[in-house]
C-alpha cells in the first residue's frame, strides 16, 4: 500500500507509524483512558483490511480518530486529535525544504522532465522552480480550499499550475501585436515608437514576446499578418533611397530589381532576427518564450503580397532548422507554427497553393506547421478564423460594445481538468451511476475553477504593465483593476478533461469509435460542454471546454488510478490515457477516417481542440502528407502531423535510436540521453522501467527483450 503524503509525494505504508502516533496521544491521557496494545493492532489491521493501493495520510487519521470513538476512547481521541494538530503545525512552519534541495542537487527528477522547454540544471531555471516549489505548497496548505487540494492529490481533478497560483497571474493569450507596432509600446520604462521598416518591427517584436512571458505562464501567439506594412515600408523606403542615387542613370526595371533585392535581403534578416531571438532570449522563468506564429493569408488584406513573402521566408528557414552547439541544423522547439488553409492555398488550383507545398515539405522534416481549417473554423465559429492562444487553447467569440469581433488582446485565466476515466471505474460499467458522479465531480471542478477566478479579482494593471497597460492584452491606466477583463466573457476561463476513449470502454464496454460507444461518447462531450455553458450564462465568466490541456497529465491520471484501482485491460494496464477525445493509438484506423472521426468532437470543444495523425517516414511521403492537407481543409479544423521516425534534436540523426544497458535511450551519433531532445517511436507494448507489463503478466525483462 502507498501513502499519499500532503505533499503529493507517495510512500510506502508503515505500520509502526499509527502505532507511534496512538501511543503517544496515550502518554498524553490517564492510565484508564488509554488504549492496549492489542486495540492498537485492531486499528492496525482494520486499516490494513481495507486492502487499498493507495491511501491519503488525512484518510488514515480519520480513520484513527473514528475507530478510537466507537470504543469509546474520547479523552484519547481528543489527545490524538491534538497531536495531529501539532504535527500539521509544525509541517506548516517548513514544507519545501527536500523538494527545494533535490532540485538543486539536480535530483528531482519529476521536475526535470516536466517541461523539456526548461533545464533544471541552470541557475535561472532553478530560481523559477524554487518560487514555483514554495508557490505550489502554499497554494496546497493556504490558498486552496482542503477539499480540492485533496480532490487534486486523488487524482480527482487535476489544479494545473499550482507552481504560478500565488501570483496574480494568468495563463496564455492572443497579443494585440498589431496596436503595439502600430501605436507604440513601453518596456521598462522607454518608450518604443512604431518602426519604420520591417526589420525593426521584427525586433520589437521578438522584445515585446520576451517581455509578455515572464510575466504570465502559458502560450502567446502573435498573428503575423501585422508585419506586412512593415515589409511595404522597407520597400518605399529601399526604393527613395535607390530612386534618389540613380533615377535617370539606370532604367525603370533595374531600379526594381535593385529594390526587390535590398527587399528580400531585409526579409532574410528580419524572419532570421525572429527566429533566432526567440531561441536565445530566455525570459525570467527561465526558457525561450512559449510562442507561436500565426500564418494566415486573409483575403482582403491589402499587404497580402507582402505577407506571403512573409510566410514564405518563415517556412524556408525553419526547414533549414537552426544550428546547435556542434554546427548541426536541428528543430527548434520555438516558435511554434499554425498555418491556415484557405480557398486559395488549399492545393486545389489557388493562387497560394505553392506556399502549402512548402509548408507540407517543411512539416515533413521539422514537424511543423500545424494546420487550420479556415472553411471548418468559421463554421464553428460565427465565420471567424483566429489563432489558439499558445497552440492549443482557443478563445471563444466576443463582440465589443460597437458590435465587432476581437481576439487579439484577450487572454485565458486558468485551466482545471477533470479525470473522467476514474469516474468510468467507480461507476463499474453503469451508465447511469457513471453521470451521478460527473455531476458531483464537476461541481468540484466548478469550484477549483472559480478560485483561480477569484484570485485574479481585484489586480491592478501594475502587476504586468506590458500586458494591461501598453497594448499586449489593454491600455488601462496605472492602479486601474483589470477586473472588467475577466468578466463578460472577454477572457476565457476552461475546465480540460482528459481519456473519453478509456472512459467509454469503462461505461460501454468498446471504444468510442464503435457505433455504441460513439453515441455514449458524444453524450459524454455534449454533458461537459452544457455544463460549461451553463456556467458562463450563471457567472458571466467566459468558461469554455478545453481538450488536450497537458500530456503529462494523461500520464499523472493514469498512474494514480492504477496505483489506486489496480491493473484494468485497456485503461490502467497501457501507463497513460488517451489525451482528450482522440482514438487510442492502438487502434487500427487509417488517417483520413481517425480526422474525420475526431472532427466532431472538435466542434464541441471549443475552448481548444486538436487532433493528429501519425505517418511513418514523413520526408519520403510528400504526396500522402498533400492529400491530407487538403482532407485537412475540408473536413476539420485543426490538425497535426507526427512521425513515426525516431529523430535526434541534438545531432540530427533519424535512424533508429537505441535503448542502451542501463535502460536509458541513447542517440548512437552523439550519445544524446536526453528524451525531451529527441523523438522516440514506441517500440514496446508497455511500461519502461524496471517491470515490463505483457499480456496480463509482469516478469522482469532484459534489455533484449525491451529493445523489440
Amino acid at each position: 500500500m502507498k501513502v499519499i503524503k500532503r505533499d503529493g509525494r507517495a510512500v510506502d505504508y508503515d505500520r509502526d507509524k499509527i502505532r507511534i502516533a496512538i501511543t503517544k496521544a496515550n502518554n498524553d491521557v490517564s492510565e484508564d483512558a488509554r488504549v492496549s496494545n492489542r486495540q492498537i493492532d485492531n486499528i492496525i489491521r482494520y486499516i490494513e483490511s481495507l486492502n487499498k493501493k493507495r491511501i491519503l495520510v488525512e484518510d488514515i487519521q480519520d480513520i484513527i480518530e473514528k475507530k478510537l470513538m466507537e470504543i469509546k476512547k474520547f479523552d484519547l481521541a481528543k489527545a490524538y486529535i491534538i497531536y495531529r494538530y501539532n504535527r500539521a503545525l509544525v509541517r506548516k512552519s517548513n514544507t519545501t525544504d527536500e523538494s527545494i534541495l533535490s532540485l538543486i542537487r539536480n535530483e528531482n527528477k519529476e521536475l526535470s522532465e516536466e517541461n523539456s522547454n526548461k533545464n533544471t540544471s541552470i541557475a535561472s531555471t532553478q530560481r523559477d522552480y524554487i518560487a514555483g516549489e514554495v508557490s505550489r505548497d502554499l497554494t496546497r496548505r493556504v490558498l486552496l480550499p482542503e477539499k480540492i487540494s485533496k480532490a487534486h492529490d486523488e487524482g480527482i481533478l487535476h489544479f494545473h499550475d499550482a507552481d504560478y497560483f500565488v501570483q496574480p497571474i494568468f495563463n496564455c493569450c492572443l497579443i494585440n501585436i498589431g496596436d503595439m507596432l502600430d501605436n507604440g509600446t513601453v518596456m521598462n520604462g522607454k518608450m518604443i515608437e512604431s518602426p519604420k521598416s520591417f526589420q525593426v518591427a521584427c525586433t520589437v517584436m521578438t522584445q515585446i514576446i520576451a517581455a509578455v512571458a515572464s510575466n504570465q505562464y502559458g502560450g502567446q501567439s502573435v498573428d503575423i499578418s501585422h508585419l506586412g506594412k512593415y515589409l511595404r515600408k522597407s520597400r518605399e523606403k529601399f526604393r527613395k533611397k535607390i530612386m534618389s542615387t540613380h533615377e535617370g542613370k539606370i532604367s525603370k526595371e533595374q531600379i526594381d530589381l535593385l529594390v526587390e533585392e535590398r527587399l528580400k535581403e531585409e526579409l532574410a534578416a528580419g524572419v532570421q532576427t525572429i527566429q533566432y531571438q526567440i531561441n536565445t532570449l530566455m525570459t525570467t522563468n527561465g526558457q525561450t518564450p512559449f510562442v507561436t506564429l500565426f500564418l494566415n493569408l486573409k483575403k482582403d488584406d491589402p499587404y497580402i503580397k507582402e505577407n506571403a513573402m512573409i510566410i514564405e521566408e518563415i517556412l524556408k528557414q525553419r526547414l533549414q532548422g537552426i544550428k546547435n552547439e556542434k554546427g548541426v541544423y536541428v528543430t527548434p522547439a520555438f516558435p511554434k507554427l499554425i498555418y491556415v488553409l484557405d480557398e486559395h492555398n488549399a492545393l486545389k488550383g489557388g493562387e497560394y497553393d505553392y506556399l502549402t507545398r512548402l509548408a507540407v515539405k517543411c512539416s515533413a522534416k521539422r514537424m511543423y506547421p500545424d494546420y487550420i481549417s479556415a472553411k471548418k473554423m468559421r463554421e464553428n465559429c460565427e465565420g471567424n478564423v483566429f489563432s489558439p492562444m499558445g497552440c492549443r487553447s482557443f478563445l471563444a467569440p466576443w463582440k465589443d460594445k460597437d458590435g465587432n469581433y476581437k481576439f487579439e488582446g484577450r487572454f485565458n485565466q486558468g485551466v482545471v481538468s477533470i479525470n473522467l476515466p476514474q469516474i468510468g471505474i467507480l461507476s463499474h460499467g453503469d451508465e447511469k451511476k457513471f453521470f451521478e458522479i460527473l455531476e458531483e465531480r464537476l461541481e468540484l471542478c466548478f469550484e477549483a475553477i472559480m478560485c483561480r477566478h477569484y484570485a485574479l479579482l481585484g489586480t491592478t494593471s501594475d502587476i504586468s504593465p506590458i500586458h494591461f497597460q501598453y497594448g499586449a492584452i489593454a491600455r488601462l491606466k496605472k492602479g486601474e483593476k483589470i477586473d472588467p477583463l475577466l468578466k463578460d466573457g472577454y477572457s476565457s476561463i476552461s475546465l480540460g478533461y482528459i481519456g473519453v476513449y478509456e472512459t467509454t470502454k469503462l461505461v460501454k464496454g468498446v471504444s468510442h469509435t464503435d457505433p455504441i460507444g460513439e453515441k455514449f461518447a458524444i453524450k459524454l462531450m455534449n454533458k461537459l460542454r452544457e455544463t460549461t455553458d451553463r456556467w458562463k450564462k450563471e457567472t458571466g465568466i467566459g468558461f469554455a471546454l478545453y481538450g488536450t490541456p497537458a500530456e503529462s497529465l494523461c500520464y499523472r491520471f493514469a498512474r494514480i488510478d492504477k496505483e489506486k484501482f489496480g491493473i484494468i485491460k485497456d485503461v490502467t494496464d497501457k501507463g497513460y490515457y488517451t489525451n482528450s477525445y482522440h482514438v487510442d493509438v492502438r487502434e487500427k484506423i487509417d488517417a483520413f477516417s481517425k480526422l474525420k472521426f475526431e472532427s466532431q468532437f472538435q466542434k464541441i470543444s471549443s475552448g481548444g481542440a486538436i487532433s493528429y495523425v501519425e505517418i511513418p517516414n514523413m520526408r519520403h511521403n510528400l504526396k500522402a502528407l498533400e492529400e491530407l492537407v487538403k482532407f485537412i481543409y475540408d473536413n476539420i479544423q485543426y490538425a497535426e502531423f507526427n512521425t513515426k521516425s525516431d529523430y535526434c534534436h541534438v545531432c540530427g540523426f533519424d535512424g533508429e535510436i537505441i535503448i542502451n544497458k542501463d535502460l536509458e535511450w541513447e542517440c548512437p551519433n552523439c550519445g544524446n540521453k536526453d528524451k525531451n531532445k529527441m523523438n522516440v517511436t514506441r517500440r514496446t507494448c508497455g511500461y519502461l522501467g524496471e517491470n515490463f507489463w505483457n499480456e496480463g503478466k509482469t516478469k522482469e525483462i532484459s534489455v533484449r527483450e525491451l529493445h523489440l
